[in-house]
């Protein structure tokens, strides 16, 4: 076919485009003054299942250091041995939005807020930095005749994870987590019904514990022993 026949057909396609979109704007703003417009819960309903299928959310991330010493003697204090163990670990504090349900998510019309209740926040690693891990001490006459050092790594790496868990779910990391975990929630909520044109929307999202004693976090630490092993693991894969 002849090329200056094909410019015509495709600015009448065109037309016939345009012509199609305008009525179906004018149908849809129809369709909206008929039934109310567009419906919050509606669009707090598709906000909540796109972030269902997230899955995992890390909402705040932090790098602890643990310094950690342990001691033994024997006779006296004739023989001693001593370790000090410097442990790095970076810790992750994340949102596991599969929990989210329907039940979770309200509409409060006469206030125009949105209140979204959330999962509690999971600590997980330490994932430790092989590379920065450091052992001092040992020596002397205890430790060539016992196997006093093995038994001091020990101690100290057992020390050493309890220190980090510790570390990482004090009262202020736990605070700027749950903090960073509202805003991240609330904004996800908040730009969908902004774009649908609520915008004198207010989300709020809130942890089920607030406002008591109980714990709002689940401890998803990892054993010294296995994150050595994965730090090792990465360490190998980076060599390749």
């Amino acid at each position: 076919m002849d090329r200056r026949l094909n410019k015509p057909l495709i600015l009448l396609m065109v037309a016939v485009a345009l012509v199609l979109g305008l009525l179906l704007g004018t149908w849809t703003g129809i369709v909206d003054k008929i039934f109310g417009g567009p419906n919050p819960r509606t669009i707090a309903t598709e906000s909540l299942e796109s972030m269902r299928a997230e899955n995992r959310l890390t909402v705040f991330a932090a790098r602890y250091v643990s310094v950690v010493t342990s001691g033994e003697q024997q006779l006296g204090g004739l023989l001693s041995s001593q370790r000090t163990l410097i442990l790095p670990g970076n810790v992750r504090y994340e949102l596991d939005l599969s929990k989210l349900q329907p039940n979770d998510v309200t509409w409060d019309k006469p206030t125009n807020t949105l209140h979204v209740k959330i999962p509690e926040i999971e600590v997980a690693g330490p994932d430790v930095d092989i590379n920065a891990v450091r052992q001092y001490g040992g020596g002397g006459v205890l430790s060539a005749l016992t196997n006093a050092n093995q038994q001091l790594d020990q101690a100290n790496r057992d020390k050493a994870v309890q220190d980090l868990r510790g570390q990482a779910t004090a009262a202020v990391p736990m605070q700027l987590a749950r903090q960073s975990a509202r805003v991240a929630i609330e904004r996800s909520f908040a730009m969908p019904l902004a774009a649908a044109g609520f915008k004198d929307v207010k989300v709020v999202a809130r942890f089920p514990t607030e406002g008591t004693d109980e714990p709002s976090y689940l401890d998803l630490s990892t054993p010294y022993e296995q994150a050595i092993q994965q730090a090792e693991r990465l360490r190998a894969q980076e060599r390749k």
